[in-house]
């Protein structure tokens, strides 16, 4: 459902956001009691059933129904958390709501992520000549995690969260090259043309998103979906970035796994770089004065 908000007409869009904030309650509405609280029509509301797979409104009801009480099965009573932040609620009900949140943003990304996509595209990292990654906001954090990741193991890549610099780096990329970009919503232009462009130039493209419908996946030959939803409070929220981050993981995983034994060896080097930079342990504190001693 979340996969086709970008699609969705405005009204249709409030009758998905209903049906999200609340499954149970949207379970047990009529049709005219669903439009009358989005302020729409009962023909606004098939539509929108018929948008997201259901040919009938009760066939939407019966699928809310059955995910809801295999919610309450699997969750007990934290399946009626919604992740709305309300006025009133307490902070334990806030930690309650966010935690809830980010680990089923978790969860649904593994169930429901392609896997012969992610494959895909880790083949394409794993034979690239240069990797450029490309994110906006809070997605550019996330691009700088994949670059870190990927330059720890020895890979050639860089990342680009200023937009005119993106275009700069696209535009001199190859065949032999990928490109991926990062938006929750698949909608940022700035992220959409430096893929867009990555493309026209040859690379294999990528692009990790929350819709896998929405313009920028247009411009992507892999698409790896994630699956959170932004609520009060959270837009650009932990919730839609663990999800970005827990694809960022398989995806780097898997590229590291195809090289293994270069990837232990690039590790222990970088690991060895910044030990010293770390303040040392207790034990080893102890250790070192038992040595001097000895002396």
């Amino acid at each position: 459902m979340c996969a086709a908000l970008p699609t969705l007409r405005p009204a249709e869009r409030r009758v998905a956001q209903a049906v999200l904030d609340d499954p149970a309650a949207a379970a047990g509405r009529s049709i005219s009691a669903l439009a009358g609280q989005c302020s729409t029509s009962a023909a606004t509301v098939l539509r929108f059933c018929h948008a997201v797979g259901y040919r009938h409104y009760p066939d939407l009801r019966l699928a809310l129904a059955r995910e809801t009480g295999r919610e309450e099965a699997d969750n007990g009573p934290a399946a009626h958390l919604t992740g709305d932040i309300s006025r009133t609620d307490s902070i334990e009900q806030i930690v309650a709501k966010i935690t809830y949140s980010d680990a089923r943003a978790i969860e649904d990304t593994a169930a429901t992520l392609d896997l012969s996509a992610l494959s895909r595209a880790i083949d394409a990292v794993s034979r690239a000549e240069r990797v450029d990654i490309y994110g906006i906001g809070a997605s550019g954090f996330v691009a700088q995690d994949l670059h870190q990741k990927l330059h720890r193991i020895g890979l050639l890549s860089s990342v680009w969260p200023d937009p005119h610099a993106a275009l700069t780096s696209a535009a001199l990329l190859g065949p032999r090259d990928v490109a991926v970009a990062i938006s929750h919503t698949g909608t940022t232009i700035d992220t959409i043309e430096a893929l867009r462009l990555a493309a026209d130039r040859g690379a294999t493209t990528v692009a990790i998103t929350n819709f896998g419908r929405s313009p920028l996946t247009e411009h992507a030959r892999h698409v790896l979906t994630t699956a959170a939803r932004e609520t009060t409070f959270r837009s650009g929220a932990m919730a839609s970035r663990i999800a970005q981050l827990a694809v960022i993981d398989c995806l780097f995983v898997g590229v590291a796994q195809r090289s293994y034994e270069r990837t232990m060896s690039a590790l222990e080097r970088t690991y060895a770089a910044v030990q010293s930079r770390r303040v040392p342990s207790r034990e080893s504190r102890r250790r070192n004065r038992s040595s001097e001693a000895r002396r």
